[in-house]
């Protein structure tokens, strides 16, 4: 399986994207295809042994669109876009400048304007040549709208474009043919030409302000390519060489000066400074980098000099990877508008029932064929469905930038959406509320022996993985006591370890591990009691069965775990701690974070089981995790979020990815999504409430009260306005100010 994803253009509405999306899904080999219409992306997954990218192409094009590959310079992207919006606008400028001539000659000796005699003599031929070639700056519509009929069998925006304009326009040409050969009976008041060219003028006005909008709802997406350094310094043959970005391979020794981009990842071998990693993280504060540090391409070194070695270019830089987290994320639908897309499924379709309705209607009764005719042009017209199809990828796009620039990665749609609705936030404990680098503290020896309980106990731990192993191994070194070779290990999750040294056998574990295997345990019980009361991990260690000793460790809390809580907790969410550590511990540190409720000695496979009761009680749950065990409890979650910092097989795990370790990082994606949801709501009631309230008068439903017929061309100025107003108020979210106080979160509205 391969993904890609393709550029498209000639897209003008929500139908289009639906067309090239059923196109694709016909293609043999192709897995999946959604497309946006704002964003005018493909994002494909197929078969590459069956497909090749141009066959993709091929039938993109076949459907009447253009597909492109994607540029990977953001230079030459924004000139495509710019392109695009440049041509409309010379468009638009031509196509009203010939409508306000045409309407000038129309109207002027309504209005006692004195024209020639030749231009009153050929009047119809003046005015047909005039639209003729403002329907040739808008011919797209009309090839497009056809197009979609025949190849796809069904309507799209440009359908009903087509239908509205052209009828106007046949009209006026019908109209026009008679009055050339001769037909005294009709008159100039019989040509409709003006209100074809005025309803393209403002079609074509309304796409030219949109295409503007809609180019600023990809903010982000240009923001991040735009931090890519263009060139780097390498260290070739022993000489420093300044070389494209693009030829840099991994293993390659870079220089980085005062003030430049860090142009790709690595690890620091020569030198220190401080780097800014704002626009990546959305940490404003600098962080301090020394020998060993890692670094981020696309950050900027703020004072001193350094050497790095290149360990990521390319595509797989962790700037290249967020791109590509963020493209797909605002390429995916969110649940609320499967909805949308049903209607607009069937819209065009009803459309054209109640435009051919309302003109054999207004016919049978008795109205002019010119009556009935604007009625019918001003349905299809008022009643095009971009803003339906705007209402939901516009707010995705500006949301999941916006949560970007904060330093929070939202994977998909479907996440955005959940995010709001979570009631129960769980927290892992070690990691997420702690640092996940605990201290030795305590020693304890039931043997007289002290150094060989650290001794045994490094040893195992020399093996494992557990966040205590780095503490006890490096307290033991410190102390300059040397480890030994133990054999047949065997790590117990959620446990501890086993093994054997000269011939004993050795344990080092918790309390279910010394139960498991009978360890009288009662001679410990004091110090267990008193050091789990302060919240400190404790490993007893036995050998033969029988207590040596143990050890105790302090992980202490990250530095807003107790901010993030208190914020959760106001917005009315239910927090819960669920870690494997024992109940003593995990309440103190609960405590001292302020979480009421505990779920504590829970072994890793028993976590998902915990998530899923809670979810049985029909609460949505989102999990906070980091680490390898983890990523069961990510997935199982209604929504998982991920700490940045942590495993990739946590990360792959999670909906949201908080790129900072920084828990208040999970208020704000929540506030987020609820800002996001309620934008997403306002564009869908407004582009219903447009369509329900403007077909209707449009059909003539105020006439029988009124004697008021909706102009056509009042029509084609109130569907730009709709589809403007949708993307302008989902660009209004951009306002959005993250709280890093002590209140909750409020987004401005």
């Amino acid at each position: 399986m391969e993904k890609i994803i393709l550029n498209i253009s000639g897209m003008h509405c929500a139908s289009c994207a639906g067309n090239i999306e059923n196109a694709l899904k016909k293609v043999s080999g192709v897995l999946s295809a959604q497309v946006n219409f704002v964003a005018e992306k493909a994002y494909i997954e197929f078969d590459a042994e069956k497909l090749k990218v141009k066959d993709l192409i091929a039938a993109i094009d076949h459907a009447g669109y253009k597909a492109l590959m994607p540029e990977l310079s953001p230079d030459k992207e924004e000139e495509r876009r710019n392109k695009e919006v440049r041509s409309l606008k010379i468009k638009f400028i031509i196509a009203i400048a010939l409508s306000s001539i045409l309407m000038s000659v129309s109207m002027g000796p309504c209005v006692g304007i004195m024209m020639h005699n030749i231009i009153m003599d050929n009047m119809a031929f003046i005015q047909f040549l005039l639209a003729t070639a403002v329907l040739a700056c808008g011919y797209q519509f009309f090839t497009r709208g056809f197009l979609a009929i025949v190849e796809s069998r069904s309507a799209n925006m440009d359908t009903l474009v087509a239908l509205g304009v052209g009828s106007a326009y046949l009209y006026s040409l019908v109209v026009s043919i008679a009055i050339w050969l001769g037909n005294k009976s009709l008159g100039m008041d019989n040509l409709y030409y003006e209100v074809a060219v005025f309803l393209i003028s403002f079609i074509m006005l309304g796409k030219y302000l949109e295409a503007r909008t809609k180019r600023k709802t990809s903010h982000a997406i240009k923001k991040l390519m735009s931090l890519r350094p263009k060139s780097a310094i390498a260290i070739r043959e022993g000489v420093e060489r300044e070389i494209p970005v693009e030829e840099l391979v991994v293993g390659e020794i870079i220089v980085v000066k005062p003030g430049q981009r860090i142009p790709v990842d690595g690890k620091i071998i020569e030198g220190y400074s401080s780097v800014d990693e704002s626009a990546v993280s959305g940490e404003s504060i600098p962080v301090e980098k020394n020998i060993n540090d890692t670094v981020i391409g696309g950050t900027i070194n703020k004072s001193g000099s350094f050497k790095f070695k290149a360990t990521k270019v390319g595509k797989e830089t962790t700037l290249a990877q967020i791109i590509k987290l963020i493209e797909e994320a605002q390429g995916s639908k969110a649940p609320v508008q499967e909805l949308a897309d049903k209607i607009a499924a069937i819209f065009v379709p009803t459309v054209l029932i109640i435009a051919f309705s309302s003109l054999f209607i207004w016919l049978l009764l008795g109205k002019s064929f010119i009556f009935a005719l604007t009625a019918f042009i001003a349905v299809l017209i008022i009643a095009c469905p971009c803003s339906l199809g705007l209402a939901t990828p516009t707010a995705v796009m500006v949301g999941t930038g916006i949560a970007a620039e904060n330093g929070i990665i939202i994977k998909n749609a479907a996440s955005l959406q959940m995010a709001k609705e979570v009631k129960a936030i769980i927290f892992d404990k070690t990691g997420t509320l702690t640092r996940g680098r605990p201290t030795l503290t305590h020693t304890v020896s039931y043997s007289n022996n002290e150094a060989e309980i650290l001794r045994l106990s490094a040893s195992l731990e020399k093996k494992s993985e557990h966040p205590l192993a780095d503490a006890i191994v490096s307290f033991s070194r410190l102390k300059g006591i040397s480890l030994v070779e133990v054999s047949d290990f065997e790590s117990i999750p959620g446990k501890g370890l086993k093994a054997r040294f000269e011939n004993n056998e050795i344990l080092f574990g918790n309390r279910k591990l010394m139960s498991d295997y009978a360890v009288d345990i009662s001679i410990a019980g004091r110090d267990l009691d008193k050091l789990e009361a302060e919240g400190r991990t404790v490993m007893m260690l036995a050998k033969e069965r029988r207590l040596m000793g143990l050890v105790a460790a302090r992980d202490e809390l990250k530095e807003f775990s107790k901010e993030a809580v208190q914020k959760l907790k106001s917005m009315g969410k239910i927090v819960i701690m669920l870690t494997g550590d024992n109940k003593r511990t995990a309440q103190a540190i609960a405590k001292e974070s302020g979480i009421d409720k505990v779920l504590a000695e829970v072994l890793p496979q028993d976590k998902v089981g915990e998530i899923k009761k809670m979810q049985g009680e029909g609460l949505k749950v989102a999990f906070v995790g980091d680490g390898i065990n983890d990523a069961p409890a990510l997935t199982q979650a209604d929504l998982g979020i991920a700490i940045g910092t942590g495993t990739d097989v946590a990360i792959e795990s999670a909906g949201i990815i908080l790129i900072k370790d920084d828990l208040r990082d999970v208020v704000t994606a929540l506030d987020l999504s609820r800002f996001a949801m309620k934008k997403i709501k306002q564009n869908l009631f407004w582009a219903f409430f447009y369509n329900s309230i403007g077909i209707p008068i449009a059909a003539g439903l105020l006439y029988p009260f009124t004697g008021y017929l909706l102009s056509p061309i009042i029509s084609g100025a109130a569907m730009a306005f709709s589809s403007v107003s949708v993307v302008g108020n989902s660009l209004l979210m951009r306002r959005y100010k993250r709280n890093t106080g002590t209140v909750p979160v409020r987004a401005k509205t």
